[in-house]
């Protein structure tokens, strides 16, 4: 594991940036972006699309290690290259952001309030290509709609349970049970996710450390003894469908918690700016996050 990379990340004022949008939201970012879905057909073009907005906003000027700590990046965008360099090795050579990647294959269908991921029979040859890569950790998506004890028990096993397998790789996962913002029970579904990802914590060995990547809060500060915990390296965010400016405000009033958006940090971004404008939106979005990850 690089010692660097694991320096940046555990102490340096920043945030991460989610750019692993994959199959399925892949057309909406895309959209969002101002290609309609008219302008290509079938799935190559459409990764071709999505890795050409992917490089233009790694490579712009605003995008760098003085703000962003990582890059979350979709398998098929580790595979390709930014500026004739892998993916990955271009984020840590030219900019000193750490890569991280998505490793889940997706959700399963809804079973007792929850989501937990698909089966991942090829994880161990995946990770294997991450390590080789320079890739720094993982992440992997489940999500929480219901306060269900045995749902989101399950939830919590099962990133766990994966994320033992990753550390053992050379890995650091990041453990992402995201909770539904429109759950009417989101402030309860916390409390049974925070209470099942400590006991997990509890379990780790002094040298086996992860990340949580967790919806904002409806209680301000209410992960503070995850910040806090030693096998925790960071608590990151998710914007989970609120704004950038909601998704900045509720940050900022979450003391040690940092950003990892993905919709959040592209809102304003088109192809149909030039590079000045794209640069400028680029900048102002970057600076706000960082700002609200610094508190």
């Amino acid at each position: 594991m690089n010692a660097k990379q694991m320096k940046k990340v555990q102490s340096q004022d920043g945030f991460l940036a989610a750019l692993d949008q994959s199959g399925g939201s892949t057309p909406k970012a895309l959209k969002l972006y101002g290609i309609a879905e008219s302008e290509y057909s079938g799935e190559a073009a459409m990764y071709d699309k999505v890795h050409q907005m992917r490089t233009r906003i790694v490579t712009s000027k605003s995008f760098n290690g003085d703000r962003i700590l990582g890059a979350i990046l979709f398998e098929n965008t580790m595979d390709r290259e930014v500026s004739g360099k892998p993916t990955a090795t271009y984020l840590w050579e030219n900019k000193r952001v750490v890569p991280f990647l998505k490793v889940d294959k997706g959700l399963a269908d809804e079973a007792d309030g929850v989501q937990v991921m698909k089966p991942m029979p090829d994880l161990d040859k995946l990770l294997q290509r991450a390590v080789k890569a320079g890739v720094f950790g993982t992440k992997m998506r489940s999500v929480i709609k219901e306060a269900n004890p045995k749902g989101i028990q399950a939830v919590v096993d099962q990133q766990f349970e994966v994320g033992l397998r990753i550390l053992k790789a050379g890995l650091v996962p990041i453990i992402e049970p995201e909770v539904d913002i429109k759950s009417p029970q989101k402030a309860e579904c916390e409390k049974l996710l925070k209470a099942a990802i400590l006991a997990h914590l509890g379990k780790l060995k002094g040298d086996q450390k992860v990340m949580l990547k967790l919806t904002l809060p409806d209680k301000d500060n209410f992960y503070a003894e995850c910040i806090a915990h030693p096998q925790c390296l960071r608590v990151v965010a998710l914007s989970g469908g609120y704004t950038r400016d909601d998704a900045n405000q509720k940050l900022a009033r979450n003391k040690g918690m940092i950003a990892s958006f993905s919709r959040a940090l592209t809102e304003g971004l088109s192809a149909k700016q030039n590079d000045e404008q794209f640069d400028e939106a680029m900048d102002q979005s970057i600076q706000s996050i960082f700002e609200a990850s610094r508190t």
